[in-house]
């Protein structure tokens, strides 16, 4: 059993010798209690659809053909998991209701690991879920419990890992796995030449996170550029409705932090104290800010900035992420920040916490 949460950020599965053939039978079968839902065999390589029927009297069975050891699952309407397993050739049966797969020794432990998994992810995702809707002022008592369940997680998914570097059933864990560890993790369990690192899934899923790295790469290195730069000048409208350039407040005299932020942005409004506090600090020295909101709708907005005490220059063209300014300045994300020079000249991005108060304590001394 793998919860459709689960599978979305982790997926299915494998088996000990990978290739690609004409194609091995795959059989299906199960016992389900939603009479007449569809239920669909998956392959998760290509994200398709690859068969299908409905439960009748109870029961379902599929069969055909598809590649050797492919990574498959089936889904049943109106169930919220999946069922991963491997095309070994072996039959598959399924409980929907008691949430079990059983078939070959690979697919049984495939199983086996699917369960311990999801039920650790089931934990962290619970607590998670319940730490957002605690007031902020609580949140951190509870971190030393979120980062033991974080652990417990972590365990989970690196011991399948670790005990299964002769079979494939790591492919399936892949992207939670990555997920939890990161680039360098995913490239040492690359380089380990395990039986999984072969598996069509596995070496199709890394390509894929390969090319969204290099496109965030060059995503940064285009944010970076404008460093060294005079500014782009843009007009939007402030809270009343009157147009302002931007170049009405910046090269003007003023060092000037133009704020990239929106009211719905959580990481802006826990950043937000450490902005106004700069601006406290600095204002009179000559340290100006003009915040650029993404925000879509004008109420919430204002009445950000009034909740936040804001008390600088509040520009928006109420687009969201069409923003002018997303265009102009390669914002992709927020918070977000351009500090620039009394002469217009950008020379810093991206300051927060420590770092921007760092920066203007060196300025202004």
């Amino acid at each position: 059993m793998k919860q459709i949460s689960i599978l979305a950020a982790a997926v299915a599965i494998a088996v000990s010798v990978v290739s690609c053939s004409e194609g091995v039978k795959y059989s299906v079968s199960g016992v389900a209690p939603q009479e007449g839902a569809k239920v669909f065999v998956l392959d998760q390589l290509s994200s398709a659809s690859i068969d299908s029927t409905v439960v009748k009297d109870g029961k379902f069975s599929m069969s055909g053909k598809t590649d050797k050891d492919a990574l498959l699952a089936v889904s049943v309407d109106g169930a919220d998991w999946q069922f991963p397993f491997f095309n070994d050739g072996k039959p598959v049966s399924i409980d929907v209701e008691a949430k079990t797969l059983s078939g070959s020794p690979l697919n049984n432990k495939l199983a086996e690991c699917d369960q311990v998994t999801g039920k650790a992810y089931d934990e962290y995702n619970d607590f998670a879920r319940a730490l957002n809707m605690l007031p902020e002022a609580e949140v951190e008592a509870k971190m030393p419990e979120y980062r033991a369940i974080f652990q417990k997680l972590a365990d989970a998914y690196n011991n399948v890992f670790e005990q299964n570097k002769d079979n494939v059933i790591p492919a399936a864990f892949l992207s939670m796995y990555y997920s939890i560890n990161g680039d360098e993790a995913l490239e040492e369990a690359f380089a380990s030449g395990a039986a999984w690192t072969e598996h069509p899934y596995a070496k199709d899923l890394k390509s894929r996170i390969d090319e969204s790295n290099a496109k965030m790469k060059a995503a940064e290195e285009a944010k970076q550029a404008i460093i060294g730069q005079q500014f782009i000048d843009l007009e939007e409208a402030d809270v009343d409705g009157n147009m302002h350039k931007l170049s009405e407040y910046v090269g003007k005299g003023n060092w000037v932090l133009v704020d990239f932020w929106a009211s719905w942005c959580g990481p802006c409004k826990a950043e937000m104290p450490n902005v106004t506090a700069a601006y406290a600090k600095y204002h009179k020295k000559g340290f100006e800010i003009v915040g650029l909101s993404f925000d879509r709708t004008k109420e919430p907005w204002v009445e950000a900035i009034k909740d936040w005490e804001m008390p600088w220059i509040h520009l928006s063209d109420l687009k969201y992420w069409n923003s002018i300014a997303s265009d102009i300045y390669n914002v992709n994300s927020i918070p977000d920040n351009l500090l620039i020079d009394p002469e217009g000249k950008v020379v810093a991005r991206g300051l927060r916490g420590s770092a921007l108060e760092a920066k203007l304590a060196e300025i202004f001394g």
